[in-house]
C-alpha cells in the first residue's frame, strides 16, 4: 500500500498571490509554486480590482502581478498596495519585455520583473529573493534601465500623438483629434521618430508597443 504524503500546510511557508488574467497560465503559475515544498498560493485573481481586495484579506508574502489586466492594470494596482502596505514584496509579469514597462514595474514598487516565457528556475528564485525584500535582477532589468538615455522620454503631449500614431491616425487626423495646429503634429512627429530612433511611423508604433510605451486594449 502506497504511504499517503503529509498534507502542506501554510506554517513557514512562502504564502502567494497569484494576479494573471487568462486561466491557463494562472492555472500553471498556480501549479508550479504549489509544487514546491516552501510555497503555496493562498488566493488568484484575475483584475487588479481583485488582486487589492485579497492582498489585503490574505497579506500574503508574495504577489506575482501580471502588468496588464482588466479593470485596473497592474502597474496601478502594485501602487495601490504599495500606498496601503509597508514594502509588499511583488514580482511583475508581462509577456513583453519593453524597457518602459521594466522601468515603470520598478518605479511603481516591484522587486522584479519576469517575461512569461521565464524559465520555472528563475521564477522560483525570484519569488524566493524578493520574500527577503532584495530586488531580483536579471540582464532584462539591467538592459532597461541602460536604455533610459537622458533627453530620450516623451513629453505628455507626445505620448499622446504617439498613441494616436499607433492607431493609424494621419498627422492631419492628428491635429484635429488634439486640437493643434497641422505644423505642430508634424513637429511632434517628428521628435517622436528622433526620441524613439525610429525610422518612420511604423517603426514608431511598433517600437511603441514592443517597449511597453503604449498599451494596445
Amino acid at each position: 500500500m502506497r504511504e499517503k504524503k503529509p498534507l502542506k500546510t501554510n506554517a513557514g511557508l512562502i504564502r502567494v498571490l497569484v494576479c494573471e488574467d487568462h486561466l491557463i497560465a494562472r492555472v500553471g503559475l498556480a501549479a508550479i509554486i504549489n509544487a514546491q515544498a516552501d510555497m503555496t498560493v493562498v488566493a488568484e485573481a484575475t483584475n487588479g480590482e481583485q488582486a487589492l481586495d485579497l492582498y489585503r484579506q490574505h497579506l500574503p508574502d508574495v504577489v506575482l502581478m501580471d502588468i496588464r489586466m482588466p479593470v485596473m492594470n497592474g502597474l496601478d494596482t502594485i501602487c495601490a498596495i504599495q500606498s496601503e502596505f509597508p514594502e509588499p514584496s511583488i514580482v511583475a509579469l508581462s509577456t513583453f519585455g519593453g524597457d518602459a514597462d521594466v522601468r515603470k514595474a520598478l518605479h511603481a514598487g516591484a522587486l522584479a520583473f519576469l517575461t512569461k516565457d521565464a524559465p520555472q528556475d528563475q521564477l522560483l528564485l525570484a519569488i524566493r529573493t524578493v520574500h527577503n525584500k532584495h530586488r531580483f535582477v536579471t540582464p532584462l532589468i539591467v538592459a532597461a534601465l541602460g536604455a533610459a538615455s537622458p533627453g530620450s522620454e516623451l513629453s505628455p503631449r507626445e505620448l499622446e500623438v504617439l498613441a494616436l500614431m499607433v492607431h493609424g491616425r494621419s498627422n492631419k487626423q492628428i491635429a484635429s483629434e488634439l486640437q493643434i495646429a497641422d505644423d505642430t503634429a508634424k513637429n511632434h512627429v517628428k521628435s517622436i521618430l528622433r526620441k524613439l530612433g525610429a525610422q518612420d511611423r511604423t517603426h514608431a508604433a511598433t517600437e511603441a508597443i514592443q517597449r511597453g510605451i503604449i498599451h494596445l486594449p
